[in-house]
């Protein structure tokens, strides 16, 4: 076996990063006497998977080849045919499989297939470089609920706003184009009331080729004004605002109107009168929303983040000082008493972009 051809299968697959959702991404490299004979990757949701994509690129026969796949090969009829079928109908000699797949529809079912039509099958080879392609994934068909990724823009000083409420602009032009890169990569984007009274935001993906997210607006009351961005383009872009079953009932003609705009109203149970995020997320996953870019601001951050939904977070923080204790910080609410109440999360990844610093943090899982 060589690590060669299972990082250019990781390096397809990545390739399908924002439009394969809710499925995983997974990328497949045929290999014969040496040769690299086909390879594809999955590259967009309802299309033909990773295997029967590099079986179509073929530029030989594949009989006695070894096929690398950064994921185990489906066995199940979904919106395209089995992939461990065209292996075994194009006589591949040998399965290398990177990651396992949690889906009960094939776990460990693909593999035994493979072995019970006498194809060697090795798994688990390079699996920590595979799973880490797909923490959506595996996060979303196990829990059935969005993987949300926390992202904001802050001061070297911790400030997301000055003391009149200006943001415009933290950070510079490149960390805004990162941006736009993690709303394509993400199947929703999230922000509260709050953010979209003060900035009337597009929220839109703003990326050549990108995919513009479902808007999701956290909204107990229903105060999004109907003049807003949000509203006047939902027709444009997806968007759900999602408010209490009492306040959809008490306020029947806007959600008339709003649901004209295009927008989907989307009740759910309500809690200490608001919005119950455990019921939001369940029903978010049933739309088959598998990812959130959490934009907050700091009040729904701090909500997301003390019922433990929040599972990475990107920070961007800029080479500047804005000062002022009236100065709006990412996370609100009245914060834990003691250090040791603190939700932890653990470095992945520091990377300079122009003048500022992401820097990605995955929960820590305790």
């Amino acid at each position: 076996m060589n690590e060669q051809y299972m990082r250019r299968a990781i390096e397809l697959a990545k390739k399908g990063a924002g439009f394969v959702s809710p499925n995983p991404m997974v990328g497949a490299v045929i290999v014969k006497n040496g040769r690299v004979i086909g390879e594809g990757y999955h590259e967009r949701c309802g299309q033909l998977h990773a295997e029967r994509n590099a079986i179509a690129a073929l530029t030989e026969d594949a009989k006695g080849a070894t096929i690398y796949v950064t994921l185990e090969p489906c066995c199940h009829y979904g919106k395209t045919p089995p992939c461990t079928e065209a292996i075994i109908e194009n006589k591949i000699a040998k399965v290398v499989i990177g990651s396992r797949d949690p889906n009960p529809l094939v776990s460990g079912k693909g593999a035994k297939i493979l072995r019970d039509a006498g194809i060697e099958v090795v798994e688990d080879f390079m699996r920590k470089e595979c799973d880490e392609i797909n923490p959506i994934f595996f996060h979303y068909i196990t829990k059935r609920i969005p993987y949300v990724s926390m992202k904001y823009a802050m001061t070297m000083d911790g400030k997301i706003a000055t003391k009149t409420g200006a943001s415009k602009w933290i950070t510079g032009e490149e960390s805004r184009e990162d941006v736009q890169r993690l709303r394509h990569e993400h199947r929703g984007i999230m922000v509260g009331i709050g953010t979209v009274l003060a900035d009337n935001p597009m929220l839109n993906c703003r990326m050549d080729g990108g995919r513009s997210p479902i808007r999701i607006i956290a909204d107990s009351h229903l105060q999004i004004p109907l003049e807003s961005k949000i509203v006047t383009t939902a027709n444009e872009y997806e968007t759900i605002v999602v408010t209490t079953e009492s306040c959809k009932i008490s306020n029947a003609d806007k959600v008339k109107k709003l649901e004209d705009a295009g927008v989907c109203v989307l009740e759910v149970d309500e809690k200490d009168g608001h919005i119950a995020l455990s019921d939001m997320m369940s029903k978010l996953g049933e739309k088959q929303i598998d990812s959130i870019l959490l934009e907050g601001g700091g009040t729904l951050n701090d909500a997301m983040l003390r019922v433990g939904f929040v599972n990475r977070a990107y920070v961007y923080i800029a080479p500047k000082v804005f000062g002022g204790i009236d100065a709006k910080t990412p996370v609100e609410g009245v914060g834990v008493c003691e250090p040791s109440e603190a939700t932890h999360f653990n470095m992945v990844d520091s990377k300079q972009i122009g003048a500022d610093l992401r820097i990605t943090y995955i929960k820590e899982v305790i």
